[in-house]
């Protein structure tokens, strides 16, 4: 899996950066179908933005993003809500379809 890190108008600790890069590969573990992924800190004026965006093979584009004062709890707030895509995912992959039902 490849990771890519912007910074948009930003400047992000080396810290951070690693930070993201396993919060990200702790994610993609639980998909095992993701070919890349990306991060990006948008810092324009006092607002810091951290958008995340998975692709996989097998699923649709995961994409979540967060605001906030600091890139820390942007970041934070941002894995967490792709946290949640991915356990809305994985749930709909395992439970049966309508049409899928017999009986």
């Amino acid at each position: 899996m490849e990771i890519i890190l912007h910074a948009h108008h930003a400047e992000v600790s080396d810290s951070l950066r690693a930070q993201a890069e396993k919060a990200i590969r702790r994610i993609a573990t639980r998909l095992h179908t993701v070919a890349n992924a990306i991060v990006r800190f948008v810092g324009d004026g006092e607002t810091r933005r951290v958008e995340l965006v998975l692709r996989g093979s097998r699923h649709r584009e995961l994409f979540a993003v967060a605001d906030a004062r600091a890139f820390a709890p942007a970041l934070a707030t941002a894995v967490h809500r792709l946290e949640s895509q991915v356990a809305r995912a994985r749930r709909s992959r395992r439970s049966p379809r309508e049409g899928d039902r017999t009986g």
